[in-house]
């Protein structure tokens, strides 16, 4: 296990809250974007992001709303489809690093579920020079928009097979989108991944990912597994 250090974000005058944790040594950071109306308590996110620790991944688990706008969210709604916002805030995010001594000088990436995986997008799409890989969970890229067609960075978009109205809505994002991507699914794993063994091979799949377009080990690309297609 890692332990989490609490750490303050500065951005687009709020301060967000995050925890941070930084394996010796690391050889990449991933930003994690949660869902609507999930936080970075999330323990599936806090599962992947355990396993992208012990891949040699440095991870930060950051709220986009402050705790007041969480309170009005939780109340209303009305924030937690609020992309741009979102992706404001992850963008300011991202910079925030490069700006941080412990991960300055290490390549980014963007992990995002539900409606936080349009964030990561559209982040990503305006960070083109500093995202390296973003990896979707359960994720509705297609709230990312027009976006969608300036994202460079190498995109895996992760459904489970059950879930089969987001998996429409991936596999078109997947024949639309210009970067280079890989659409996986679980089989029999419903939207939150809750069946033995769905997350574990979520987290399995991201950490691959990142390996690959990150640290640039090629041979990390996962080969196909049974009851999962491209």
């Amino acid at each position: 296990m890692y332990a989490d250090t609490p750490v303050a974000i500065e951005t687009s005058g709020v301060t967000l809250e995050a925890d941070l944790s930084v394996p010796e040594p690391a050889r990449g950071v991933v930003l994690f974007a949660h869902g609507s109306g999930s936080s970075r308590h999330s323990p599936r996110n806090r599962m992947v992001a355990q396993r992208l620790c012990d891949a040699g991944f440095a991870t930060v688990l950051a709220d986009l709303l402050t705790v007041g706008e969480e309170r009005f969210d939780e109340e209303s709604g009305a924030l937690r489809f609020d992309i741009g916002l979102l992706a404001r805030r992850l963008a300011g995010a991202i910079d925030w690093l490069g700006r941080l001594a412990a991960t300055r000088e290490l390549p980014v990436g963007l992990f995002g579920a539900s409606t936080g995986a349009a964030a990561a997008l559209v982040a990503a799409a305006d960070r083109p020079d500093v995202v390296g890989a973003v990896v979707s969970r359960g994720g509705r890229p297609d709230l990312a928009g027009e976006a969608l067609d300036r994202v460079r960075a190498p995109t895996l978009l992760i459904v489970g097979g059950a879930d089969r109205q987001v998996l429409r809505l991936n596999e078109d994002v997947a024949e639309a989108m210009s970067a280079p991507h890989q659409l996986r699914v679980v089989s029999g794993a419903s939207h939150l991944f809750p069946e033995p063994g769905a997350l574990e091979q979520v987290a399995s799949w991201a950490a691959a990912w990142f390996a690959a377009y990150l640290a640039h080990e090629t041979e990390a690309i996962v080969d196909e597994y049974p009851g999962v297609r491209r």
